[in-house]
Order: C-alpha cells, then sequence, then structure tokens
C-alpha cells in the first residue's frame, strides 16, 4: 500500500515543477531539473527507505550522484528517462513515473508481445498491416535481445516476467531508444527488422501519439 502512495504522492511532486513550466511554454534549466532529482533522493531516503531491498542506498545515490552531474549535457526527453531510470532502479511494479510521462507525444505505432519462442507484433495501425503476426528480429539494425538488455533499467521491473508483459512497450517509445542507446538521434522513425512467413525484412514505423494507440491489458483492441 506504501508503494502505491509513493506512486501516486512522490511522482506528481517530482514533476510538478516541469508540468508548470510545460503549461507556460518554457523549458526548464538544468538546475531545476537537479533540483528536483535533489528532492527525489531526499524523500526517498526520509520517507520511504523500505525501498531500498533490491538496491542498497550507496548504489542508488551513486547512481543519482552520476545522473545529477550528467544533466547540463542532456535534453529533456533525456533528462526525463534518467529520471525514469532512477525510480525503476528499486525494482518495484507499482513504484514508477507513469509510461505516459515518457510515451504521451510519441509512441511507434505497433504492439508487440512475447510468446515462448520471440516477440512478435501482436497489433498494429492499418498502414502497417504487412507486419501483423512478424517476429521482431532487431530494432533499428540493434539485435532484440540487445535491446532489451539496454531498454530494462528504464523497466519498473519486478522480476523477469513482468518485464516480459510490460517493458516490451519501453520499445516503442523514440525518447527511450534514444536515451537508451538504440538510436544515434531522437527520431520519429525507427526501422524494425522483421520476419514472417520464411522472409526477413525491415519496415520503418512513424510515430503517433500514445493516445492513438489501441491498446489495452497487454494486447491490441480493435
Amino acid at each position: 500500500m506504501k508503494t502505491i502512495i509513493f506512486k501516486s504522492v512522490l511522482v506528481l511532486l517530482v514533476f510538478l515543477t516541469a508540468i508548470n513550466y510545460g503549461v507556460a511554454q518554457e523549458k526548464l534549466t538544468s538546475e531545476k531539473w537537479q533540483a528536483d532529482l535533489d528532492y527525489l533522493q531526499e524523500t526517498v531516503h526520509q520517507e520511504y527507505p523500505f525501498l531500498f531491498k533490491k538496491i542498497t542506498q550507496e548504489a542508488w545515490d551513486k547512481k543519482v550522484t552520476n545522473f545529477r552531474a550528467s544533466i547540463p549535457s542532456l535534453t529533456e526527453h533525456e533528462i526525463k528517462v534518467g529520471l525514469t531510470r532512477m525510480v525503476s532502479a528499486f525494482g518495484y511494479g507499482h513504484t514508477q513515473i507513469p509510461f505516459s510521462t515518457l510515451a504521451k507525444d510519441a509512441v511507434l505505432p505497433v504492439n508487440l508481445y512475447h510468446f515462448k519462442d520471440g516477440i512478435y507484433v501482436e497489433g498494429v495501425h492499418k498502414d502497417h498491416l504487412q507486419t501483423l503476426g512478424a517476429k521482431v528480429i532487431a530494432i533499428n539494425g540493434l539485435a532484440i535481445e540487445e535491446a532489451l538488455t539496454k531498454i530494462r533499467p528504464v523497466v519498473p521491473a519486478e522480476n523477469d516476467q513482468y518485464f516480459k508483459g510490460y517493458g516490451l512497450r519501453f520499445l516503442t517509445v523514440p525518447a527511450i531508444l534514444h536515451a537508451q542507446g538504440i538510436t544515434k538521434n531522437l527520431q520519429q522513425e525507427v526501422s524494425l527488422s522483421l520476419e514472417k512467413d520464411g522472409k526477413r525484412f525491415n519496415h520503418s514505423f512513424s510515430a503517433i501519439p500514445l493516445a492513438d494507440m489501441s491498446r489495452g491489458n497487454l494486447y491490441t483492441i480493435t
């Protein structure tokens, strides 16, 4: 129960300044982002020390220190992904920065699902029907296994099963793909290497707003 409260209250406080500046169409300075991170760190230590179960306080503080030092050289979306990594490092599925925070403006119009023999396109926008049912081999030229390893720190995964169920959607967010080094730049069009009917091919997906996705309980809603 405390973890759920943490999600509702702490995440709101961390991003309150960012939300307010967004309304005013202003960009946060590095100092303001660092202040948000400092507040996150202080609040975790003072009010939520029980979160240090899967990671020690020392290890988490080191991550925070390293991330804080890098903020001046990062873009806004990289900072948001970085903050998400800090919270996800606790390894609790209900303690997280909501997925929509990173994905609401741009997500690839494809839903992936982890079957026993690999990751497949479970659902897709009608403009990409030729990819439906295809097995995913690589993303932007990077083998799917390596891509999964790169996004793992961003996913608030309690265990491997949770990661398989809820982590794949993080592969469809351009901001995450760039921040985690899967793409060299923040790009709104990403190529997936696919296999279907014994044939391999590359297909590019152009990002759409998250609100335009028809997805619920991991599956595509038709």
